[in-house]
């Protein structure tokens, strides 16, 4: 518990007043030591973040105080006291200040040319560097702009510091940071570093440490994650996730970071269109980690297409509290601003939920035209906001207020509509969207202008053909469905059957697209990419119908509840349930549970209640099933009344049905979660017992590189001092042959030779070109030739005094550069070398990766050979990346196979000559690469 002083005694008790008062109203269950300054708000009393935001508000209002944002995830009243000591001023106002707001930008100006995000950032830093990109307000509603030319600068910055910490190319980076400026300059930074983001976000309250590192190990597992940046407040957490991350080398924390020199212009990295920009993890990625691949070209083009979609125009103002985790926070409010040039108004999510009034107070001062929120956030405004609240907004700007990333109730749309329509605005203004990571954020956008539109079907009739059949809105069987707008210009979409065959309009079946942001898969799963791209079509994992070229969502895939020949959706009975006096909205979950016993599905409803007194308890379970019933046309089998807490959601506040469930299950509903200290100790016990698993297991390997590298370092000393001491080039070659020989046998690593009869005669100079896999390539050509072959090495390996000695006794040539188009000299000596009748042997890679494959070959030796006349002979090394892959220097025991083509003979002494030459080498040894 945090230490704090004794707080006044007057203070103290108009506070437990507020809370005793709340807690009676909100039914919150009564400690058996009744409330004190130590009552725990989540375990105690349940309180959630929204639980909690009304609270706040209640403090604030009867106690004339002003409360800061970190007041949210505040765990007893205590807390709350001591950051009421802490508050400099009484009665502040709450909320913007309209002496904040920021001119709009300076008409539409955008890349339209650009190829990937590095690309759009430097466009418009090098344009309009001092325009003024974003303004961030922080918790105490203090705005902070952002230039592009600070933005680009920042980004500079991170990236120098994830270069100095040995940052890849290609590496993944994980960013768990908050919203707010070293965001913004994180994910930039490791773009221009040449990593690949993968956002996450931050553990939101203590309670829910456990479940938050238990969830994002995994994650951070499957995406190989090297470098973590944080905040210094995590590092704990941090820790704990190296613990259960093999590949995280790194966490780095951003303060300081106006004193690192940022990365020059020339050093930042120059990706291609079909790179990798950033990894999405799909909501609820838990035992499966899904993380949606998304290049440059998949981002600009769904960012582009949305943009044509709203009819983006320069007068236009992004306002947004969405989290920078999420898709639709990322990409369609940051991103797309980034791209479009509008401003941004950027918030943390935690201070919407503080105050939600934030949202719409920054809508009318900055005059904001376009924002989007999930459906829970537009009823959050409804509940929150008192009319007295709703005095000074002015919403007639807000042309396009999108409603997406859950289901969209129509109800919520029609009271939004109506309330605050006295602001000015318009119910046209509100437009249901439909998208998904897959591709990339948005799909399905209702035309411009248009209103929200509702479809009334026949609920029985759906739900036992699947065919939404039109009827009246008032029909006592009629169901709602929101439109939510029709495919993005350059988009396809299709409705089909379990066997894939396209379903008619109002016929309900599996939702399938197809379009330009199209993801190629998901990184690291195979299986699931599988399930997730059939015949050119990609899968959303919805249901739905198309009416009127609109797509009408009626439920996940995985949520489809079948009973009694019906098709059954858990939202309509969740939200109903939702709206009863005793169950907490939003916090219901209904699932089909399998009956062992009677070998059926059971329909299970989960509904959150803080009611402990055990008659109200059974009088609100049979309303709940009175009305569960009348909702679905049959009853449930089982109303579970479960604590706060019991039903899980993802970060961005969906549902998870399927984890609930489980614990459902397991029978572990009731479960308590332990203190956040305990949950710390236990995952880090978790974490530690893991390690030592998987130090067991590589315990063999570990001793094998203990031991590979012993006999390494007896035998080498004698090999050198041989080679130094030989005079004769051939001697030289023959002891670093049988130094090499007899170090693979001591080690078990068997070595297959094929096509030594290809070898032109000793006297004949050739050129050997091998792929290159690993640093034990040329060990392998030395024993696999046994002619003496010069070595052509990059210069920087002659500056170690050991190895470059060493390399020059064998007759290694060091050069600058292989490319002799821009390296005359050096091509002169090389071709000096062949005349004399030395042979040359080339990686032309120049260097090597992990992954299987050759990279583009380099001009240098075919040049070399083709003005000489000297013949290519192709190699193909295979076995060496499995037995010392990467940059890693811990060898395993393995198979080495080295095959020696025939010969190529050159048709020429030109550059075009050289070229053939390249191809035809490169045609070789590809196909025994891939093999």
């Amino acid at each position: 518990m945090t230490n704090h002083p004794p707080p006044s005694d007057e203070n103290a008790n108009r506070l437990l007043k507020v809370l005793s008062d709340f807690a009676r109203e909100s039914h919150l269950p009564e400690p058996r030591e009744g409330l004190t300054l130590d009552t725990r708000l989540e375990s105690d009393l349940g309180l959630d973040s929204l639980s909690r935001s009304e609270l706040i508000a209640r403090i604030e209002c009867g106690l004339d105080v002003h409360l800061p944002d970190t007041a949210l995830p505040a765990a007893t009243p205590r807390d709350l006291l001591a950051l009421m000591g802490e508050t400099a001023e009484a009665g502040l106002p709450v909320g913007l200040s309209a002496d904040a707001a920021v001119p709009a930008g300076a008409g539409l100006d955008h890349p339209s040319g650009a190829r990937t995000l590095i690309d759009v950032l430097a466009w418009h830093r090098d344009r309009h560097g001092e325009r003024v990109h974003l303004t961030y307000y922080d918790g105490d509603d203090r705005p902070h702009p952002l230039t592009h030319a600070a933005l680009a600068e920042g980004a500079a910055r991170v990236a120098a510091r994830l270069r100095a910490a040995g940052l890849k190319t290609g590496a993944t980076v994980a960013i768990m940071l908050p919203t707010g400026p070293d965001y913004f300059f994180a994910f930039f930074g490791v773009l221009i570093a040449g990593g690949v983001p993968v956002p996450i976000y931050p553990p939101a309250r203590p309670q829910q440490l456990e479940d938050h590192l238990r969830r994002h190990a995994r994650l951070l597992d499957n995406a190989g994650v090297r470098v973590l940046i944080t905040v210094p407040e995590a590092r704990p957490v941090a820790r704990v996730l190296r613990a259960q991350v093999p590949s995280l080398h790194e966490i780095l924390t951003l303060e300081g970071l106006d004193e690192t020199v940022p990365s020059s212009r020339a050093d930042w990295a120059d990706p291609g269109a079909d790179d990798l920009a950033f990894l999405q993890y799909t909501s609820g990625s838990t035992g499966d980690p899904k993380g949606v691949m998304l290049t440059h070209a998949d981002l600009l083009a769904n960012i582009r297409a949305m943009g044509e979609a709203i009819a983006i125009a320069p007068d236009d103002v992004f306002v947004s509290w969405l989290p920078l985790y999420h898709d639709m926070g990322l990409i369609g409010a940051w991103l797309g601003s980034l791209y479009f040039g509008v401003p941004l108004i950027s918030m943390s999510p935690p201070a919407f939920l503080a105050r939600p009034r934030r949202w719409l107070q920054a809508i009318s001062i900055h005059r904001g035209t376009l924002s989007a929120a999930p459906n829970f956030a537009y009823e959050l405004c409804l509940t929150r906001l008192s009319d007295s609240q709703l005095e000074g907004l002015d919403l007639r700007s807000w042309r396009r207020a999108f409603n997406g990333a859950e289901p969209v109730s129509a109800e919520t749309l029609r009271r939004f509509a109506e309330r605050f329509a006295p602001c000015g605005l318009r119910a046209e203004a509100l437009a249901p969207v439909y998208g998904l990571a897959e591709a990339a954020v948005g799909l399905a956008f209702p035309p411009v202008e248009r209103g929200p539109r509702i479809d009334c079907i026949d609920r029985v009739r759906f739900a036992g053909s699947g065919y939404a059949l039109p009827v009246a809105c008032d029909d006592p069987d009629a169901m709602e469905v929101v439109a939510c707008g029709r495919p993005l210009p350059g988009y396809r979409v299709r409705v089909v059957d379990d066997s894939g065959r396209e379903r008619p309009e109002r016929h309900e079946g599996l939702l399938q697209f197809q379009g330009p942001s199209a993801t190629q898969g998901y990184y690291r799963n195979p299986e699931a990419t599988a399930h997730l791209i059939r015949d050119g079509w990609h899968e959303t994992g919805d249901r739905a119908y198309l009416a009127g070229g609109d797509i009408h969502l009626t439920g996940r895939v995985k949520d489809l509840i079948i009973r009694g020949g019906r098709n059954l959706y858990p939202y309509e009975v969740e939200q109903a349930l939702g709206e009863l006096a005793g169950i907490r909205r939003g916090c219901v979950v209904a699932f089909a549970a399998r009956d062992a016993r009677q070998g059926s599905e059971r329909l299970v409803i989960v509904a959150e209640t803080k009611e402990r007194d055990p008659e109200r308890r059974a009088a609100l379970a049979q309303r709940a099933r009175e009305l569960a019933t009348e909702v679905l046309g049959l009853p449930p089998d089982e109303i579970v009344l479960a604590p706060p807490r019991a039903v899980l959601k993802t970060s961005s506040g969906k549902l998870r049905r399927g984890d609930t469930r489980e614990r459902y299950l397991a029978g572990r509903l009731f479960d308590t979660a332990p203190a956040p200290a305990r949950q710390l100790a236990r995952v880090g016990a978790r974490a530690i017992l893991g390690r030592l698993r998987v130090w067991g297991v590589r315990l063999p390997e570990t001793l094998y590189v203990g031991y590979a590298w012993l006999v390494f370092y007896l035998l080498a000393p004698w090999v050198w001092i041989g080679v130094m001491l030989s005079p004769r080039p051939a001697w030289r070659w023959s002891l670093a042959r049988g130094g090499v020989r007899l170090l693979r046998r001591l080690t078990g690593v068997r070595l297959r030779v094929t096509g030594r009869e290809h070898l032109p005669p000793p006297e004949r100079s050739l050129v050997l070109i091998a792929n290159h896999q690993s640093y034990l390539d040329a060990l392998a050509l030395i024993e696999a030739v046994p002619r003496p072959v010069r070595f052509v090495a990059k210069r920087e390996l002659n500056a170690n005094p050991l190895v470059g000695r060493f390399l020059e006794r064998l007759g290694t040539l060091f050069v600058e550069r292989f490319d002799l188009k821009h390296s005359h000299r050096e091509g002169e000596r090389l071709q000096r070398a062949l005349r004399d009748g030395s042979s040359l042997a080339f990686f032309p890679e120049g260097t090597f990766r992990e992954r299987p494959g050759l990279l583009p070959f380099r001009m240098g030796a075919f040049a070399a050979a083709a003005e000489a006349g000297a013949p290519i002979l192709p190699v193909t090394i295979r076995g060496t990346r499995a037995i010392m892959p990467g940059d890693g220097f811990r060898p395993r025991p393995g198979a080495i196979e080295v095959v020696i083509a025939a010969p190529i003979l050159p048709q020429g002494t030109d550059w075009e000559a050289a070229s053939v030459l390249r191809d035809a080498a490169r045609t070789v040894i590809a196909a025994r690469d891939a093999v």
